[in-house]
């Protein structure tokens, strides 16, 4: 019936959907249909989004059976992207979560920690709609010095890094065979360009081309068994196969409608930390635009229209539901870096394999949120949470710094950049971003050309 109703896509032009003003809606299975190897990576791959449930757990307390029901309802909300026209596979602001988690450990135990991350959200959410709606999402470039974009991603980088080697913490310490070798082989999957000429080799070479950071996880689980460093999977086959939904606890302990809405005092601290979580999202944003720019190059049979002004709406909508119904620690951003790449890789290699990125990126999406809920799949990946949760660190962390070092093209630039990193990585969480935007400012009218050298720079190139 679906195939029936199907409409086709002409050449060259966008895949059907229904205009709604700046949102094109496509129905599942109507206007995108299902990809194999996207639905197979998404049901394995919730590994990484239930790798949040340890940043839940440890920042705002909640156990871990309310902590899997958010990861479900933050899950499904990802639908709203391919559902409203946005060609990504949206995330977490994963760079972001240990500024985040840092700046809630300033607060008491409680309550009182969670109605200061449902502030934060909710000052995020406001950003995100108010700039898109706006259309002054598309201005950040302009309006925020590259001097200063490129400080808060450096900061970004190095505490992404500092997560996964901080020795006191033991994150890589615990699995250092397995993690390192996950990391390397989602690395050279996605990165490499001496990888890139084997991928169509042969059947082998192009299965892990397809994979993505699955072909990662697996060696990862695979090396971490054999050496010992993660522990055989626990599954109780007489226990229901769906997850638990305990909504009445989420609602009463972890929501405006239990534990009340949250002070000024909550609102006015967060706001230093909100801004610096949004241009550390748009940095994300820039890595999709030029991903979808490249996809759309390489696959002239369809037009990808990949709108930041509508990103940056979606993206609010979810923070703003997240922020009512399931404050959610490492927040709701535009993009995850993994399955972005890995479904536009695959997508680049022809028609016949993925006849639009809407289906690869539906039925990525799709599935993860679904695989959620099966009790034993997530019993069977749970040793491998921890080196999920590295490969996704790592890879955001390399992400950021390309994008940052690509943005920052005089040596004043580079140094402004540097010292407003290390400023917000090192000082006290509850005054580092601010002070961190502040030297970051100041640094740039005192000592920056701006605009005027960007230009003369290029100009030099160009000649």
């Amino acid at each position: 019936m679906a195939k029936k109703l199907r409409p086709e896509r002409k050449e060259g032009e966008e895949q059907p959907h229904i205009k709604a003003g700046i949102f094109k809606i496509r129905i599942p299975f109507i206007h995108w249909k299902w990809a194999w190897p996207e639905g197979i990576q998404g049901f394995i791959l919730v590994a990484v989004a239930l790798a949040a449930v340890g940043f839940i757990e440890r920042y705002i307390g909640a156990p871990s059976e309310v902590a899997v029901l958010m990861v479900f309802i933050f899950s499904m909300l990802y639908m709203l992207h391919p559902t409203l026209g946005d060609s990504v596979f949206p995330g977490w602001i994963t760079a972001g979560i240990p500024l985040v988690g840092a700046y809630l450990l300033t607060f008491e135990h409680g309550a009182d920690r969670v109605q200061a991350l449902i502030a934060l959200q909710l000052i995020v959410a406001f950003l995100f709609i108010f700039l898109g709606a706006t259309g002054l999402a598309k201005k950040v470039n302009t309006l925020v010095p590259a001097s200063v974009r490129g400080g808060i991603l450096v900061g970004a980088t190095i505490a992404a890094i500092w997560w996964v080697v901080n020795p006191t913490d033991a994150r890589l310490n615990a699995v250092p065979i397995s993690g390192i070798l996950g990391i390397l082989v989602c690395i050279v999957i996605l990165y490499s360009l001496k990888f890139a000429p084997f991928k169509n080799k042969n059947f082998f070479t192009r299965l892990v081309s397809k994979s993505g950071l699955l072909a990662g996880l697996i060696v990862a689980m695979v090396v971490g068994l054999i050496a010992g460093e993660i522990p055989f999977p626990q599954i109780e086959w007489g226990e229901s196969w769906i997850s638990p939904l305990p909504f009445g606890e989420l609602f009463a302990n972890f929501t405006i409608f239990g534990i009340g809405f949250p002070n000024f005092s909550h609102f006015l601290p967060a706001i230093p930390l909100a801004l610096m979580l949004y241009l550390i999202a748009f940095g994300e944003i820039v890595v999709t635009e030029s991903v979808m720019k490249d996809a759309g190059e390489v696959r002239k049979d369809e037009k990808i229209d990949y709108n930041i002004n509508r990103t940056n709406i979606i993206v609010g909508i979810r923070n703003m539901i997240l922020a009512f119904i399931a404050p959610y620690v490492p927040l709701a951003g535009p993009n995850w870096v993994g399955g972005t790449v890995s479904t536009a890789e695959r997508y680049k290699q022809g028609k016949k394999g993925m006849n639009s990125i809407h289906d690869g990126l539906g039925s990525f999406i799709l599935a993860m949120g679904v695989a959620v809920l099966v009790r034993p799949l997530v019993a069977l990946l749970q040793p491998v949470f921890p080196i999920a949760m590295l490969i996704t660190m790592l890879l955001t962390g390399f992400a950021c710094a390309y994008v940052a070092l690509g943005m920052l093209k005089t040596r004043e630039e580079q140094g402004i950049a540097l010292i407003m990193g290390v400023t917000i990585f090192a000082l006290d969480p509850d005054i580092g971003p601010a002070i961190g935007l502040a030297i970051g400012f100041v640094l740039h009218i005192l000592i920056s050309e701006g605009k005027k050298r960007e230009k003369k720079l290029d100009k030099d190139k160009e000649l």
